[in-house]
């Protein structure tokens, strides 16, 4: 699976998150660890069990990928 990750470095530090999973951010001292961060940030989000409350469903919906991708 693939992300995209906004990043930047500001004061000596590296910060970013993910576009696709809000929620998955991260604060690291480099950029590889930054990385690392947000993959392991995402990982911890899809492998999260949801309960949802009877009545609910979880649907996948395909969408096109933009044309600046």
């Amino acid at each position: 699976m693939k992300f995209r990750a906004v990043i930047k470095e500001t004061q000596g530090w590296w910060i970013g998150w993910l576009v696709d999973l809000p929620g998955v951010n991260a604060q690291e001292r480099t950029r590889d660890a930054l990385l690392e961060s947000l993959k392991i940030g995402a990982k911890e989000m899809l492998e999260t069990d949801i309960p949802f409350d009877p009545g609910f469903s979880m649907e996948q919906l395909d969408i096109p990928e933009p044309e600046w991708a």
